[in-house]
């Protein structure tokens, strides 16, 4: 798979891992990308920052079917065509569950899993016609390993990981490639409460994700050995995985309190 030429659609794409997607696309040959945000300004700022472009900006909230709709309904009429489809668009909202208000926790399941089911669901049409498609899924490591006070968030994200695993059987026969992308802390505007720790450089996710779609590998996983040793062990024996996350469990509490970027 190659992306030079190719249309594409990415959600939140004017900031942290989505916009470094939109720079690693256009410096690989797209001209055609749309672009789902709720920023009118940041679109607006994307489209002067990539002159040669040509972007259909959709401003609105993914949470809302009809800007979903919309979007598709828009491709169509535009290009008639869609090759690559990057749900990237999440939010978090972190702290013990029963403290978690309720429009925090329906806003983080609509936003991180539902809205990537529907998205998907109306661009699949779109998809087929492309002769060689793909979907790039943004999940985290919190969708492969559960931990306390993520419990919505982890939630949400393991649903996109099982969701990118079917689809990608389901779409085979079509031709569509499917990758779930597994990001641990990144240096994004997310994590702003987390400055001074180490973190991934969302360049490098963008990169690295990407660069597993179009070698139709099945998922990234990012975080080095040490992730990939944590994901068997919470596989294979998940009561000592249990036992090693209560040793530090205030300090986990701690920092999770006031994380939200919604």
């Amino acid at each position: 798979m190659q992306l030079a030429g190719k249309k594409v659609l990415i959600t939140g794409g004017t900031r942290g891992i989505g916009k470094c997607i939109i720079n690693e696309l256009v410096d690989q040959g797209v001209s055609h990308i749309a672009v789902i945000a709720r920023d009118k300004k940041n679109i607006k700022l994307l489209s002067e920052q990539h002159e040669n472009v040509k972007f259909i900006k959709i401003v609105g909230d993914i949470a809302n079917i009809d800007v979903l709709r919309e979007a598709a309904a828009r491709i169509e009429d535009k290009w008639g065509h869609l090759d690559l489809l990057i749900n990237n668009a999440g939010i978090v909202s972190a702290g013990p569950l029963e403290e978690l208000p309720d429009e925090e926790l329906y806003d983080q399941v609509a936003v991180n899993l539902t809205a990537v089911l529907l998205l998907t669901k109306y661009c699949i049409p779109l998809l087929k016609t492309s002769g060689e498609g793909g979907i790039l899924n943004i999940s985290s490591g919190l969708g492969l390993i559960g931990m306390p006070f993520y419990a919505v968030y982890s939630a949400a994200k393991a649903g996109v990981k099982q969701f990118s695993d079917a689809m990608r059987r389901e779409l085979a026969p079509d031709n569509i490639w499917v990758t779930c992308s597994f990001p641990t802390a990144t240096d994004t505007e997310m994590m702003q409460k987390f400055k001074g720790m180490e973190m991934d450089s969302p360049e490098m996710v963008a990169k690295k994700s990407l660069e597993a779609l179009l070698k139709k590998q099945p998922h990234v996983i990012f975080g080095g050995d040490d992730r990939i040793n944590e994901n068997i062990l919470n596989f294979e024996q998940p009561l000592k995985l249990d036992e090693k996350i209560l040793k530090n469990y205030e300090d986990r509490k701690s920092a999770s309190l006031d994380h939200k970027a919604l």
